[in-house]
């Protein structure tokens, strides 16, 4: 396969990675806020799609924020109060213009965002806790590649330089107004696991190995360095979480797979963190979302 049908083939996998559960329909933005118990002195805001909602199949075990979740994680692990004002689906640019946000597609006990953006609701959290606020953590971008899926092999390189320029104008606008209104709280921006790796073991993908090499420097080079840089901007961490969870590891250091044999190491932890290998889901298992937290908790020092 020409490495142009190589990257369509990737784009098709990575515009799932925050997807609405079913049978809810595409979400258009964002909630409003959902509170962990019990209370505590300082809080934590999350803002972003489906790995903040904590959404995963429903062959996968519980539902969305069951409480496994990274951010009901880094919460209990910080001693934070969570407000998740994140709704599954969301992209960069719903984040901050539309409002509103599907009850299905909420994080756990979310109330209706009564007209709100995430991004507002965000504001709103962080303002009325001015001075109270521990953390925030952002995580969005996945879903703005979901228009290539529609495009030719070719075309599809364009559109997704494309979108990724819109995540960066669109981070460039967000980011900036958390910080102001954060103040020197911590800010930390994530990435996603490179769910592609577990193209390698899936029958489905006849050219999965392929798909698999060519996606370690998408993430790389392509997607994790402009959000890194924006992040950058406003002083706030950059937490890797394709690293974090083994992706730029050899290919050529195999692990023995109960269900696949030898595999490439790599290739093996995306399928013990994702549903990709089993379910073709994207969506972090529950170790992926402690692996997610983990990295939170030892980028901020908590």
């Amino acid at each position: 396969m020409r490495r142009p049908a190589l990257i369509a083939a990737l784009l098709v996998l990575l515009t799932a990675c925050t997807a609405a559960p079913a049978p809810a329909p595409t979400p258009t933005t964002t909630p409003s806020t959902t509170e962990s118990t019990p209370p505590a002195d300082q809080v934590y805001v999350s803002i972003g799609d489906s790995y903040a909602t904590g959404y995963r199949p429903a062959t996968g075990g519980a539902p969305a924020g069951s409480g496994d979740g990274f951010t009901n994680l880094v919460a209990a692990g910080s001693g934070l109060r969570l407000i998740n004002v994140a709704c599954s689906g969301a992209t960069s640019g719903q984040l901050r213009t539309t409002a509103g946000c599907a009850p299905a597609n909420r994080a756990a006990n979310a109330p209706d965002p009564a007209g709100r953006t995430q991004l507002a609701a965000a504001l709103a959290a962080l303002r009325e806790h001015e001075g109270r606020v521990g953390l925030v953590t952002v995580v969005i971008g996945g879903n703005d590649l979901a228009p290539c899926v529609r495009e030719s092999a070719t075309e599809a390189i364009t559109c997704a330089s494309r979108a990724v320029e819109e995540v960066r104008d669109n981070l460039a606008a967000i980011l900036p107004a958390l910080r102001e209104a954060a103040g020197d709280a911590q800010i930390v921006g994530l990435t996603y696991p490179d769910v592609f790796l577990g193209a390698w073991v899936s029958p489905g993908f006849p050219n999965g190995q392929d798909i698999a090499r060519m996606s370690i420097p998408l993430f790389r080079d392509f997607f994790n360095t402009t959000l890194e840089t924006e992040y950058a901007k406003i002083d706030a961490e950059f937490v890797d979480v394709t690293a974090s969870t083994g992706a730029y590891e050899p290919l050529t250091d195999l692990t023995q797979d109960p269900e696949h044999g030898p595999i490439p190491t790599p290739v093996a932890k995306v399928c013990a963190l994702t549903y990709f290998c089993d379910l073709t889901d994207v969506h972090p298992t529950p170790a992926g979302h402690r692996t997610i937290a983990d990295a939170i908790l030892a980028a901020t020092g908590r």
